[in-house]
């Protein structure tokens, strides 16, 4: 509803704003839940609401599709019987993956990354009393969003994943700032950042050592084939 600390620009006569609240731990909060896809620009094409184009698929696209979840409760598990039984229906082949513990930086959503902050940047702009009017805000404040806004999120998401890589599974790096603005000024925003072949080749060697087998559950057959391990 109100944030613990704002600040105002007055003039040297003006009244500062009133606001109160029992304490800064009273703040009235709402939870939403929200899921994302990396935007897929073209002729016809904005924001992507994967529920709408659930049934009108490309057929040049892949239909293999990975979708992360954070660690909290009331999410299901990552084998679950019945989610599988309609993922894995109509050519579909959905695979459901936790986020990885003590990594907020490949959450897309989360506030390191900058998408949920940027919503919560536009809400704060719009006056409410009542927890419908906050609703309505959020909700107002997701649409006024462009694709182009959650597009760099996800390219910050791939330099994030890069350093992951390259600090053998830790977070103790810097999240990496790779001028957005000024190649979307000049070349134009890459689909992708390359990541170097001796890393990659590096990280498979890591994974393969008995004592970093933490990501067992995760298939890097393919991968590992393909750089000829």
């Amino acid at each position: 509803m109100t944030k613990a600390t704002d600040g105002y620009s007055l003039l040297p006569d003006e009244d500062e704003p009133y606001r109160s609240c029992k304490s800064k731990r009273f703040i009235t909060k709402v939870m939403f839940m929200c899921a994302v896809c990396r935007p897929v620009f073209g002729a016809r094409m904005g924001r992507p609401n994967l529920m709408e184009r659930w049934a009108k698929w490309p057929d040049w696209a892949s239909k293999e599709i990975y979708i992360q979840q954070d660690n909290v409760t009331p999410h299901i598990n990552s084998v679950d019987l019945e989610f599988e039984d309609v993922a894995n229906s109509d050519g579909f082949k959905i695979q459901l993956i936790c986020q990885l513990a003590n990594s907020p930086d490949t959450n897309i959503l989360d506030l390191d990354l900058g998408f949920s902050r940027a919503i919560q940047t536009l809400q704060h702009e719009k006056p409410c009393s009542t927890v419908d009017e906050l609703l309505g805000n959020v909700c107002s404040s997701y649409e006024e969003l462009s694709p182009q806004t959650l597009n760099k999120v996800f390219l910050s998401l791939r330099a994030c994943l890069t350093q992951i890589l390259i600090f053998s599974g830790g977070n103790n790096y810097k999240v990496p700032h790779i001028n957005k603005d000024r190649l979307k000024r000049t070349e134009g925003l890459p689909n992708a950042l390359d990541v170097d072949e001796k890393l990659v080749r590096d990280v498979l060697e890591y994974l393969q050592l008995p004592e970093n087998n933490a990501g067992g559950a995760y298939d890097i057959g393919p991968l590992s084939t393909a750089f000829g391990f």
